[in-house]
């Protein structure tokens, strides 16, 4: 890796650790991680933190993000409301492979009460790992992408 990519991660307040543990791996990594909480366990509400993690990655401020709630729906579905943003729910590596090659994702998000620890640095490490393809795939791309108008 010759530039080092920012990555912006954000939960809410139930998966503090897992978020914690996976910004630690992705800076062992090499990359440049912000992390912007909530940093204690009182009650929030995950639409905020969707929305947060989001805009810096559609202002450019981060290069991608990644996202944690109990089943990374609801914070992904708040992300992908911000125009630009990309972000799809991944339990399994095939998958995050997958929306980095095929859907140039911006964005993962993931289940804290769906997959384990060691599964979730998995999933993280195939969604860094992949590239986008291009090709017939940027065609469907840019159809998203139209839709936001």
């Amino acid at each position: 890796m010759t530039t080092k990519l920012r990555i912006v991660i954000s939960s809410d307040h139930a998966d503090i650790e897992l978020r914690k543990n996976i910004a630690a791996h992705v800076t062992s990594k090499g990359y440049d991680v912000e992390d912007i909480g909530p940093m204690t366990s009182e009650s929030t509400h995950y639409p905020k933190h969707g929305e947060a993690a989001a805009r810096k990655v559609a202002s450019g401020e981060a290069d991608l993000g990644i996202l944690v709630c109990g089943t990374g729906q609801g914070i992904m579905m708040a992300a992908n409301k911000v125009k630009g943003i990309r972000c799809g729910v991944c339990s399994d590596t095939f998958s995050a492979r997958m929306i980095r090659q095929h859907n140039n994702a911006n964005m993962l998000s993931m289940g804290a009460r769906v997959i384990g620890e060691g599964l979730a640095l998995d999933i993280v490490d195939a969604f860094l790992n992949a590239e986008f393809e291009g090709g017939r795939h940027g065609t469907r791309v840019d159809m998203i992408t139209e839709i936001e108008g």
